[in-house]
């Protein structure tokens, strides 16, 4: 990893635990923690409490079978989440961008997640 790359993932972890010293999730309001790689974007609803993954949605998902542009696929994974969420019964979650910009992929994938009928 090149000295400039390395930098920006340290700084990005460092406002992720920022971020996440104010925001917990539990089983009734879960926390949507987004991550991006260079090939896709992951996203899951997490329950802070127990520590367990309730549900997650992710470019190599077996349901996802989608190519297009980066924020396009964040638009199909946030409504293909806020789906699997309306079938456990989840409306409402905490936003968690884990230290990204909210701007591009990551917003793309709250409205979509807020169109798909969750709430925060």
């Amino acid at each position: 990893m090149k000295k400039r790359t390395a930098l920006k993932v340290k700084r990005r972890k460092r406002i992720h635990w920022h971020i996440r010293k104010k925001i917990s999730g539990t089983a009734e309001r879960p926390r949507l923690s987004v991550f991006k790689s260079n090939k896709g974007v992951y996203a899951q609803l997490i329950d802070d409490v127990k520590g367990h993954t309730l549900v997650s949605a992710g470019f190599r998902d077996k349901n996802f079978d989608f190519s297009g542009t980066k924020t396009e696929q964040a638009k199909a994974i946030g409504s293909l989440l806020a789906q699997k969420a309306k079938e456990k019964n989840i409306e409402t979650v905490v936003f968690d961008r884990s230290g990204y910009k909210y701007h591009g992929i990551i917003k793309a994938l709250a409205d979509a997640a807020r169109e798909g009928g969750l709430k925060f």
